[in-house]
């Protein structure tokens, strides 16, 4: 019997096991098969103290050596709003929080008078589109979005909504789609990395999915609770379970490497700073 015949064998196998437990009807409801960790707020902090001093470049080299080359890095498109290159305050390092919003099949409100279709946009915000994930928002958090696709004009971060999570705590953003208000974000100086500007909101165009479930967002898997890094160099993953190793292995990266650049600002004859110091 070869490996596929095996294969196949068992995969029945397994199939008329759960048809003989009468759960189908539950299964058609829906199953989730990948449980959420949780961890407490100390455990958080102690993890993002080892990951503070680090880069994306370095977090990768730790990556490497724990056997996951390539693993966590998004999609290189996926990139800061804007830059700070005197003090790196765009630089973001934290604790992922999730949330999935889907493209909605719900029908347009159409045109209207102005208080009813005010009145619906507030229905929708409130019934279809919420934001259900900010009560998880602690110091520290990092809220990562899986969101309709980029050209679907969803906005679903703005200067407004993106205020009020930096108030619970949150250090960035990260979307695989789009946000609005981008002057007044940058203006702001909050920390967002995303694919581009989507002008329109949510109503009408997405809905909210789940919240702090297994996302994928710029082609890698996000667990809640895993360790996100971002920088001028794009976004990478952390799985949690590997953190501590990776951030110590990194750190000695980032060390060589700042030692190795500072003797050679030192010969240009440049002064020192924030990322050499």
């Amino acid at each position: 019997m070869n490996r596929w015949t095996i294969w196949m064998a068992m995969m029945a196998i397994g199939a008329a096991a759960f048809a003989q437990d009468g759960n189908i009807n539950e299964l058609r409801k829906g199953k989730n098969y990948i449980d959420t960790p949780v961890y407490s707020e100390e455990d958080d902090q102690e993890i993002i103290r080892l990951f503070e001093p680090l880069r994306v470049t370095d977090v990768c080299d730790g990556m490497d050596f724990v056997g996951l080359p390539d693993v966590g890095l998004m999609d290189p498109e996926i990139l800061p709003l804007w830059r700070d290159t005197e003090h790196f305050k765009h630089r973001v390092v934290g604790v992922a929080v999730t949330a999935r919003y889907v493209p909605t099949q719900r029908p347009h409100f159409g045109v209207r008078k102005g208080e009813d279709f005010d009145a619906w946009v507030g229905h929708f915000y409130s019934t279809y589109s919420p934001e259900p994930f900010t009560p998880l928002i602690r110091k520290g958090t990092v809220l990562v979005f899986d969101d309709a696709p980029l050209g679907k004009e969803t906005g679903s971060i703005g200067s407004n909504n993106i205020m009020s999570w930096v108030l619970r705590g949150c250090v960035g953003v990260v979307t695989d789609s789009s946000a609005r208000d981008t002057d007044e974000i940058i203006a702001e100086k909050i920390p967002l990395y995303f694919r581009g500007v989507g002008r329109g909101i949510r109503p009408g165009r997405n809905e909210i999915e789940s919240v702090n479930r297994p996302i994928v967002c710029g082609g890698v898997l996000v667990m809640p609770g895993d360790v996100i890094v971002a920088d001028g160099d794009g976004v990478i993953v952390v799985p949690r379970r590997q953190a501590r190793q990776v951030a110590e292995y990194a750190m000695k990266t980032i060390e060589s490497d700042k030692a190795a650049r500072r003797a050679l600002y030192e010969k240009l004859g440049l002064p020192l700073d924030d990322s050499v110091r």
